[in-house]
């Protein structure tokens, strides 16, 4: 089966040949993968079954400095204009919210969001999209999200605090970031991409980070414009969502919205066997196997055993890319890395 093609049945929830892989690698570890590898890319080194389409980054020289203050030596400052300050571990930083003191809706209105609809960002994606698909590989999409956006320019606090007491200031941000990333979707959508990849971190180790009646408040009905404003142009487009932690109460949810795949699958907040009993119906599955406890923790033998009972259970059926639920963590042994796709490639034949 070719690489697309098996893709594109997993998250279908389909029965492919075998079970797509996938993984994220921290900064670390990418430089132990160059020099154990000589390789530059995951998805090259381990032969993922798709790849990556983002908008080119910007060339816009938009000075933040009135909403961020002096920053110390070293701070990335985003195109959203987010500062992140260099933390003393590994790739972690302290994030500097530019919009932290704003106290109208003329502020937000007047904030420099990032310029992402010029063309010069996107003109090129279906030349860059119809490459990837000649290579016999899946396109999936950079990532498109609401909340998370929104609370990198606000603060989390405080636009948890906007959503009640100062409920335009929550209104305006969020629909601002909506139009951008609405825009997003769309243009990848228009490009051919076989995956658009949106989401937020809703979810926490024992439950959500809001209540469910807050989530579809304010963040359903902007969802739901992301995922029209993909598929008005391109209604066969699967749409994958992904927030750690445990959001079971409003995945029927996401589902009703038009979710195709939910990630990543964190087996120390969800039972993914529970998971696929109760929605591979309607779901297929991105990750499930644990960066807080396998991966970084266990022996190469242990992570080959829960790659194994991943497939043969979420698997079961087809409707699984298997991946690490989140990024590996950089203190993770290589050994462990290895033993992970190696199972992959052992246990991932559905021809037992």
């Amino acid at each position: 089966m070719e690489p697309r093609a098996r893709f594109l049945a997993a998250i279908g929830r389909g029965h492919p040949d075998r079970v797509p892989r996938y993984a994220e690698f921290t900064p670390r570890l990418l430089e132990v993968l160059r020099e154990r590898t000589g390789h530059e890319s995951p998805a090259e080194c381990f032969d993922f079954e798709m790849r990556e389409v983002d908008l080119h980054p910007t060339r816009a020289m938009t000075d933040y400095t009135p909403f961020l203050g002096e920053m110390p030596e070293g701070t990335v400052i985003d195109e959203w204009g987010v500062g992140w300050v260099p933390a003393h571990l590994y790739h972690l930083s302290h994030m500097v919210h530019p919009l932290r003191k704003a106290t109208s809706v003329q502020e937000i209105e007047d904030y420099p969001f990032p310029d992402l609809q010029a063309p010069y960002r996107h003109a090129d994606l279906e030349q860059r999209v119809a490459a990837i698909h000649a290579r016999g590989l899946a396109a999936v999409s950079g990532w498109t999200t609401i909340f998370e956006q929104a609370w990198y320019l606000r603060g989390l606090d405080a636009l948890l605090v906007d959503m009640y007491e100062r409920p335009e200031l929550a209104e305006r941000l969020l629909d601002r970031v909506t139009q951008v990333c609405c825009f997003v979707a769309r243009r990848y959508a228009e490009a051919g991409v076989d995956l658009l990849r949106t989401g937020d971190d809703i979810g926490t180790q024992r439950g959500m980070l809001i209540s469910p009646a807050l989530w579809r408040r304010w963040l359903k009905p902007r969802l739901a414009r992301l995922i029209e404003a993909a598929r008005s142009v391109r209604p066969e487009i699967r749409v994958l969502y992904d927030s750690d932690g445990s959001f079971e109460p409003v995945i029927p949810d996401l589902i009703e919205l038009g979710v195709d795949v939910l990630a990543p699958v964190q087996p120390e907040c969800v039972d993914p066997e529970w998971l696929k009993r109760e929605y591979g119906a309607h779901l297929s599955f991105w990750g499930s196997v644990g960066v807080q406890s396998t991966l970084p923790f266990g022996r190469p033998e242990d992570v080959r055993a829960e790659v194994r009972n991943r497939i043969l259970t979420i698997g079961a059926g087809g409707g699984l890319v298997i991946a690490p639920s989140h990024v590996i963590p950089p203190e993770t042994p290589w050994e462990n890395v290895l033993a992970f796709f190696e199972a992959v490639e052992e246990y991932g034949c559905y021809d037992w």
